[in-house]
């Protein structure tokens, strides 16, 4: 059982920068790969970004390709997301999720996600 805590949402204005955190339990961290997700109102929930089990491969959307920054550091069991150059178009709750995976592959699908932090809204105002 793995528990997921996001932080660090928030209001900023578009151009601005937030750092959102993941904090995570359990002593298996290192076999989960881990993404962000986002959904904005109305909308379906979508991918964001992913990291491997090992750290060593990131996937992002185009959406934010350029701009948003994945990493996790084992040591902390936590995940963060470096979000720079914010739109409005970004406003959106942003939940962490967790894969337990064998390979060193990530996942765009939330289906195959097996936890879900209970997600932290972040506002980009125009």
């Amino acid at each position: 059982q793995v528990q997921l805590v996001e932080s660090g949402g928030g209001l900023v204005q578009a151009g601005g920068s937030l750092r959102l955190s993941c904090a995570a339990s359990g002593r298996t961290f290192s076999s989960y790969a881990m993404a962000w997700f986002r959904q904005a109102p109305g909308k379906e929930r979508e991918f964001v970004t992913g990291i491997t089990r090992s750290g060593a491969n990131t996937y992002y959307a185009d959406s934010v390709k350029g701009r948003f920054t994945i990493s996790r550091d084992s040591a902390k069991i936590t995940v963060y997301l470096q979000m720079n150059s914010l739109k409005p178009e970004d406003t959106a709750v942003y939940y962490c999720a967790a894969d337990r995976i064998l390979s060193q592959a990530v996942s765009t699908t939330k289906d195959d996600y097996d936890y879900w932090g209970q997600g932290t809204q972040v506002t980009v105002s125009s």
